[in-house]
């Protein structure tokens, strides 16, 4: 049997037109992992006197793929993950963790000014970009920037300190 780095490469494309004939669309990088994992069992258990490699593999890696198919339909129908945010709203005693993100940031705000301040909180928790932050706050691109290079040194200021 030739070495196993040997035996991925040749049968890389298989394992491709696999996924692509079960029409797997989703964790593409998983199932790969699941087809070379299934390719190193074959390689394993295979006898080389009740037939060819490559029939074995193709049907061994195929096999092994709609096993871990079947699973993971089986816990996505078993498994409602509600989203987020709906999670928190129904616990009690619990903040949202946004709100705990925006505390903990503020803790660092506490030497910026409050356009600075907005800046931080606006890029970091929102994901927002200056020229969307500008938009919203109906100020100028530069105004935004200058906000940002403020914060930006004296956190930096702050950081430097308390090393």
């Amino acid at each position: 049997m030739e070495s196993f780095d040997d035996l991925v490469v040749q049968y890389r494309p298989m394992i491709h037109k696999i996924m692509r004939s079960l029409h797997i669309y989703k964790n593409q990088h998983e199932f790969y992992q699941t087809g070379l994992i299934a390719l190193w069992e074959a390689s394993q258990s295979f006898d080389e006197r009740k037939g060819s490699f490559s029939n074995y593999a193709y049907t061994f890696i195929k096999g092994k793929m709609l096993s871990e198919m079947t699973q993971h339909n089986h816990y996505q129908e078993n498994n409602i993950l509600p989203k987020e945010e709906e999670f928190w709203v129904g616990v009690e005693g619990h903040e949202s963790p946004k709100l705990l993100e925006k505390e903990i940031i503020q803790t660092y705000c506490d030497c910026l000014t409050e356009k600075e301040a907005k800046w931080v909180i606006q890029s970091s928790l929102n994901q927002l970009s200056i020229k969307e932050i500008a938009e919203n706050e109906k100020v100028t691109l530069s105004a935004v920037k200058q906000w940002k290079a403020g914060a930006i040194r004296k956190l930096r200021e702050k950081l430097t300190n308390h090393q």
